[in-house]
């Protein structure tokens, strides 16, 4: 049996799970998230416990096992706490502005890129050089934040670009160095 899939997931007070057939719902404090759980897998709710269940041991019913249960299981985190990226910015001239609700970058091109929010996410800019991707869906917010890194990678010359905080940029020698 899956390791991760056996788990129960816990459910706290103030989250509200309702599952109709093969749809599960979860409300909380910061909102509401739906999943659509594929057919060979079940999920149970008994005493603020969900289990995630499959009929049989087909390569199928293993991997989508584990898979639900993490899926269900971020749902509950992100409706609670929320999930976010930190993004930098490196480079000469390269900033970025918050405009209402979208970023403005200046990326060394001959023009701003502006980047709009999505629905169910929010972007806060801590300074010229540093911004975070909030929301309550894990991967959405993954998503926008490799979408936003994406306009301007980071370079493994000189090392500019958008990054994640915290991420390693492998730094290669140029022509001069032998």
């Amino acid at each position: 049996m899956s390791r991760i899939g056996r788990l129960p997931i816990t459910v706290p007070a103030d989250v509200e799970v309702k599952i109709d057939g093969s749809v599960v719902t979860v409300k909380g404090g910061k909102g509401e998230l739906v999943h659509t759980v594929a057919s060979p897998i079940e999920v149970n709710l008994e005493d603020a416990k969900l289990s995630v269940t499959r009929p049989n041991d087909e390569r199928l019913s293993r991997s989508l096992h584990g898979l639900t249960r993490t899926l269900i299981a971020n749902m509950i985190e992100g409706v609670t706490k929320g999930y976010e990226k930190k993004l930098e910015i490196i480079g000469t001239g390269y900033r970025v502005q918050a405009k209402g609700s979208d970023l403005e970058f200046a990326l060394g091109f001959s023009h701003p890129v502006t980047v709009s929010a999505p629905e169910g996410i929010a972007f806060t800019v801590e300074g010229p050089t540093k911004f975070t991707v909030s929301g309550i869906d894990k991967q959405r917010v993954g998503e926008v934040a490799a979408n936003i890194r994406k306009l301007r990678k980071p370079d493994p010359y000189k090392g500019k670009g958008i990054r994640y905080a915290g991420e390693v940029v492998r730094r290669k020698v140029g022509k001069a160095g032998k």
